[in-house]
């Protein structure tokens, strides 16, 4: 149990022991900072322990914002501060130093502290934040908002407080920050209004965010399974049931910020089972075309999952890029940031780019009333529309601002470019010829190889050594586009390029090969690569690293599997070409979801920092 050290007499009509303890905090009084000293000295290592000024008056939410978020190593509001057990040294040596300036001398020999002035109030918890601040600690500061945090220096402020405390809803605080700052128009408008008062349902009845993340994923592949059966009321029932996956999807999120559950188990759980609901849901609409009106879509459900899949490489890279690019600045951000400062504006582009609310929305529409087809179509243009937008905005963002990318965002982007022992191997040989080519571009030579390959595989017939020659070639373009740093302007359009050179590869070859059978084994194989891709997106943006080198060897790396999907054309039969497709796809899928279970329990259960994604909407 977290420990709360109580500093100093509590005030008459005090709630602060009682609220601390509502939080689920061991209090323990001190008298003074020795005796806070003493008391911290003896608290659990491996718990968070947390000082807090007896005469503290505030809200509720405002000590739950500034204590239990377990996102933060040190936090503090006024009159408290807190430490996980990560920065507990940290958090002893400046209340050491504060004891040691109370008791008549500071550290270094320093003259002993002056009383507070009149007015001032003389916290201890305060004190404690001013050192840890002078010692360089990360101290986070959570924003309050309207929410009352203070240490009233005498009666009359105690009362103007407390009658500031009760002026303002705690409740209903709390209830609008359960829902995401930034988010898609349908969400904000259409599910968000109700489905924060079931995440508070939720919180009352103790369920955590990770059961209701569980229980959208049963729902959504229940859909999917509705949708498989073929039927007009199978597609109704899909429809509604993937709205109800999404208000629960919604509702993980805005339960974790009601409640502050956040975990590094949750957020990979939350972002991994997005994907697993989407791309299963396209799954089951493959399966009730064929079943219920003989129409075989297998084709446009693999290629609305290869456009996704890449449109989110795109956000990615982008991202990672310029995530500590300096002089990071551009007239066409300048512009789209002027955009955002229009009401009606921000909606519009918001609900552009196609994000998840309007997708499933669109999705489970169509479904319920036109054809699979229809919705693949649908689907393919819209997600096509945006991918253009958002990627052409992105290129003039990059062409007209000037900034240096780090070596920290070109290890990011080569971790995303996902390149096996064969690009590795080649890319040493070809480092000295990269420099010297003139006019070389790390993306112009990813494009050329990716599309070679693809368009090779798509022109010539099956079974046509044509796709092994240019697979060779995209493995030597694949790895001169990496012999150099990615620390381009346009760099980070590599790691997309090899992602749909890749994917449209395999689509194209069981397109080619024309049995039954080989696309849907097509579709298990890129959503086991694709899984793998999200995996080393997650784990970049937790600061835990990509993927172990093994594990990338293991697979072959984006190049070597093309090269064996080749290879597999060229030597097999249809039918044959269709068994190992799913051979493979079983293989890579076990490979990988292991070692990311793995992960990720393992970072679960040695208390990594715990995330939380409150950027763009998927």
């Amino acid at each position: 149990m977290p420990t709360a050290i109580l500093t100093g007499q509590p005030v008459p009509g005090s709630s602060i022991e009682s609220e601390l303890r509502s939080l689920g905090f061991d209090v323990h009084l001190a008298s003074d900072a020795a005796d806070t000293e003493t008391l911290l000295a003896r608290a659990p290592g491996e718990e968070r322990v947390a000082v807090v000024d007896a005469r503290f008056v505030g809200h509720p939410h405002a000590l739950r914002l500034g204590l239990t978020d377990p996102r933060f190593p040190l936090a503090a509001i006024p009159g408290a501060v807190t430490a996980q057990p990560a920065a507990r040294q940290a958090l002893t040596r400046a209340m050491a130093r504060e004891n040691s300036a109370g008791g008549g001398s500071a550290q270094g020999g320093a003259p002993a502290r002056a009383k507070p002035s009149v007015g001032e109030v003389d916290s201890l918890a305060d004190r404690i934040t001013t050192a840890l601040d002078a010692d360089g600690a990360d101290v986070h500061r959570p924003e309050l908002g309207s929410l009352v945090a203070a240490v009233p220096a005498d009666p009359q402020a105690r009362n103007e407080a407390r009658q500031a405390v009760a002026a303002v809803d705690d409740e209903a605080v709390r209830l609008k920050s359960a829902v995401k700052a930034r988010d898609g128009f349908v969400t904000t408008f259409l599910i968000s209004p109700y489905s924060r008062y079931i995440a508070r349902w939720c919180a009352r009845r103790g369920l955590t965010p990770n059961q209701v993340t569980t229980a959208s994923l049963i729902t959504a592949l229940i859909a999917a399974g509705c949708a498989a059966t073929g039927t007009r009321a199978g597609f109704v029932a899909a429809g509604v049931l993937l709205i109800a996956s999404f208000v629960l999807d919604c509702t993980d999120g805005q339960l974790a910020r009601y409640s502050l559950q956040y975990s590094t188990l949750g957020a990979w759980l939350d972002a991994t089972f997005d994907r697993a609901k989407e791309y299963a849901y396209y799954a089951g609409l493959g399966l009730g075309a064929a079943r219920g009106g003989h129409d075989d879509v297998w084709a446009l459900a693999l290629g609305a999952m290869v456009l996704q899949t890449c449109r989110h490489v795109v956000d990615f890279s982008f991202n990672e890029a310029n995530h500590d690019a300096s002089a990071n600045t551009s007239p066409t951000a300048a512009l789209s940031d002027k955009l955002d400062s229009v009401g009606w504006t921000v909606w519009v582009r918001r609900m552009i780019v196609l994000p998840i609310g309007e997708r499933w929305a669109m999705i489970a529409v169509l479904t319920a009333l036109t054809t699979p087809r229809i919705t693949f179509y649908a689907l393919l243009i819209g997600c096509a529309f945006s991918a253009t937008y958002t990627t052409a905005g992105r290129v003039l963002r990059s062409l007209t601002r000037k900034a240096v990318r780090t070596d920290r965002a070109a290890k990011a982007l080569a971790d995303l470019a996902d390149s096996g022992p064969l690009a590795e191997a080649a890319a040493r040989g070809l480092r000295t010829a990269a420099r010297r080519l003139p006019g070389f571009t790390a993306p112009a030579v990813a494009l050329l190889g990716g599309a070679a390959v693809v368009a090779t595989a798509a022109l010539t017939d099956f079974g046509g050594p044509g796709p092994l020659v240019a697979a060779i070639v995209y493995v030597l373009t694949s790895a001169l586009a990496v012999a150099r740093p990615l620390k381009g302007a346009l760099d980070w359009l590599v790691p997309p390029f090899f992602r749909a050179a890749e994917y449209l590869t395999v689509l194209v070859l069981a397109a080619k090969a024309d049995v039954n059978g080989a696309l849907p084994a097509a579709f298990g194989l890129v959503a086991a690569v694709a899984y793998h891709h999200y995996d080393t997106v997650y784990r970049i943006r937790g600061d835990a690293g990509a993927p172990p080198q093994w594990l990338v060897r293991t697979i072959g790396g984006h190049e070597g599997r093309t090269l064996v999907i080749c290879v597999l054309a060229v030597l097999l039969t249809a039918t044959q070409f269709k068994v190992a497709l799913t051979v493979l796809a079983v293989a890579v899928a076990l490979v990988v979801l292991v070692e990311s279970i793995r992960f990720w329990v393992a970072a679960h259960k040695v208390g990594a920092p715990a995330v939380h994604d409150e950027g763009e909407p998927a």
